[in-house]
Order: C-alpha cells, then structure tokens, then sequence
C-alpha cells in the first residue's frame, strides 16, 4: 500500500456529531492505488473483534464529483451512522488524501472500482455483516453508484442522490445539447490538442468570482463550495478543478446500460428544483422501464427501486439539507430526510 500522510485534526466543513466514533483508515483499491476515508460507528459500543459482537449494516458513501470526504460525503456518512450503521466516506482516487498522480484524474473504470474496494474494506470489519452492504453517491458520484451496483452484487442497498449521470454531461453537455457528432468531435479534438501542448493544464471547479449573470445553478454551486458553508482546501471543486485532460474518458463512456439488471435495492433522491433533475428521472426510468427502443428490457426486481423528489429543493440543497440565505449563513433548510434514508437502508440490507 502508499503510505499516505493523514490529517488527524478534524477539519471537515460539518461539526462531528457526539453521538458517532470517527477514525481515519486507508484501503488499496485493485489498481494499486490507496484510498483515505473516514469511519464512522455507533458511539457507544466496544469494537472486539470477537464473534459476540454487535454485526451492523454498512454503508461506502463517496461524491460529489470532485469533492472530498471533509464536505457532503462526510455529513451523509456521519448522519447515517447515528441511526445505527458503520459508514465509510472516502476520497476517491487521486483525489484529496487519497494516492494517485497526477492528481485530479478520473476514470469510470477506476472510481467504480473505489466503490467496490470500499465494499471490499468494510466485508473485513468485525462489527459489520458482510452481506448487509450498501453504498451511497452524491451528485457525479449517483451515476458511479449506479455503475457499482449493477456490477457487483455484494452491493445490497444503493441510494443516488441529487445525482448526474457523468458520462452523459460529458459526452452530451448539459441538458444533452451537445448531443450531436459535430459537437462531440470538435470537443475531441480540443481535448486532443491539449494532450500535446499542456498535459497539466487545470479546468473546471466553480467559477470565481462569480458572474452576475450566471446561471442559478452555478450560483447554488459557488454559495456552496465557495463560502463557509462548504469549502475545503483539498476539494477540486472548492478550487482549480480537474486537469483539462483528467476525465478525458469519461465522454467516450456510457453508465447505466446494465442497471436494469439491478436486482437489489435502489433509492434515486433529487430535489423538485434541481437544474439536474432530468439525470435523476431517465436514471430510474431507464433502472425499472429499460430501453425498449434499445432492446434493453424492463427490471426484473422493480419493486424495490424508489424515486424520492424532495419538495423545493435545488441540486445543492441536498448536498447539506441547504441554507435559507446565501454565503452559507441563516438557519439549514433540513431538506435531507435522514430518517427515510435510514430506514430505506434498514429494510434492504
């Protein structure tokens, strides 16, 4: 394994909650990359290791794209594991504490790959039973989830929240407007341009300072990762972004073709308001219905697949349960239902 250098003071965007154990843990990946993550437990219970104790449910939690485990995945992780689960929120390859050079690099091949290790690292703990393991993506991170859980069956429970189908925005541009020969090679070809010029080159993360005339959506990203309510040093998004090249492969890939196969358990969570709604609603369309006009048929297990839309909500709300004013400040908004995600987990797992 890399030897990876941790922060041990707690430095997360979210205050730890008393009734949760935390600890910093690494695992390796089968690409021979090492992930950094945080654990949470129960407060309140002995880890023995002897066969008497307590077996729990457990759940990888990782997104958004580009993000670290200090913001949203960590909240979910830790708010998860106060109603009784041990949690795992890592950074994803190449990304934040965990290995990997050069940094900000991406693959669909290789970030569903960190969500199966990470099943992979919670089979091995002593307090939890190996076959009650789900997982759970943010944003970018609902469509690798998706990607996981139709490639792993040791996945029991899947929730995808607030999620993008990353290959299809990269691929098709938002709202699928690029969804043309013509659009996709000329971004070919600039892409191409670069690998040849400057391989290092950064693009992407939130713009800043940000325009007046930008979009609401970009303006719910910036009132996110660029104030107090969710910055992070070590976050892409919160910064410079990607290497212009990093995520090259993700526009020449397609997620979701086998998720109708899905036999386990799925829960897709998007607020009403969300500029990226429409990524949510095709996912469990296409998850139960299939493609008929593809061949690809309807699920075989559709009765335990959920579309949750949260009244109000914009993309970011659910990123934190969102803010009543802008720049992070004001009382939260508690959009995410804690509660019923718990309990979807508890009946599937």
């Amino acid at each position: 394994m890399n030897k990876l250098t941790l922060v041990e003071a707690w430095d997360k965007v979210f205050p730890l909650s008393k009734n949760v154990k935390h600890r910093k843990v690494t695992f390796e990946t089968q690409y021979g990359l090492t992930l950094a993550a945080d654990l949470y437990e129960p407060a309140g219970e002995a880890t023995t290791g002897t066969p008497e104790e307590t077996k729990h449910g457990a759940i990888a939690v990782c997104g958004p794209f580009g993000a670290v485990k200090e913001q949203s995945s960590g909240l979910y992780a830790m708010r998860i594991a106060e109603r009784g689960f041990v949690t795992l929120a890592f950074d994803p390859s190449y990304t934040g504490e965990s290995s990997g050079e050069p940094r900000r690099t991406a693959s669909p091949d290789i970030n569903t790959e960190d969500f199966m290790a990470a099943v992979d690292y919670l089979s091995t703990l002593p307090n939890v039973d190996a076959e009650k393991i789900g997982i759970i993506g943010i944003c970018g991170w609902g469509g690798i989830a998706l990607n996981a859980a139709a490639a792993d069956t040791r996945i029991k429970a899947t929730m995808a929240s607030t999620m993008y189908d990353m290959t299809r925005v990269s691929g098709n541009g938002y709202f699928d407007a690029s969804d043309n020969e013509a659009d996709r090679h000329a971004a070919r070809e600039a892409v191409s341009r670069q690998r040849t010029t400057d391989s290092q080159a950064m693009a992407g993360g939130v713009i800043d300072p940000l325009p007046q005339e930008a979009p609401q959506f970009v303006k719910d990203y910036y009132d996110y990762y660029k104030t107090g309510r969710g910055y992070h040093q070590r976050s892409g998004n919160s910064n410079d972004g990607w290497r212009t090249i990093g995520t090259q492969a993700y526009a020449n890939a397609r997620f979701l073709y086998y998720t109708n196969e899905i036999r386990s358990a799925v829960l897709v969570m998007h607020g009403e308001k969300a500029h990226s709604r429409y990524f949510g609603e095709d996912a469990y369309r296409y998850m139960v219905e299939g493609r008929p006009e593809a061949g690809i048929k309807p699920n075989p297990c559709p009765q335990n697949k959920q579309l949750l839309i949260i009244p109000g909500a914009s993309h970011c709300d659910l990123y934190d349960g969102g803010y009543s004013q802008s720049e992070g400040q004001g009382e939260p908004k508690n959009l995410i239902p804690w509660d019923t995600l718990a309990a979807f987990f508890s009946k599937n797992l």
